[in-house]
């Protein structure tokens, strides 16, 4: 579900994959596949995007709808 979240919160800011991989720091490439489902983020990158998208990691990992 994770993977869910990211992207619609990347495109709900109009962002790239490169875009938001640069403004936390990370690779296109990773971004791309905690989107596809490949890898997970750890939790240090969890925090980076919920600062990011200013939501909470429950948001972010599909446990709340809001």
């Amino acid at each position: 579900m994770t993977k869910l979240r990211i992207k619609e919160l990347r495109e709900a800011k109009g962002l790239s994959q490169a875009q938001l991989a640069k403004e936390i720091g990370l690779n296109h490439r990773t971004i791309s596949q905690y989107e596809r489902g490949i890898t997970e983020p750890d939790l240090k990158t969890i925090e980076k995007l919920c600062l990011f998208f200013g939501e909470t990691s429950d948001y972010l990992l599909g446990l709340t709808e809001y």
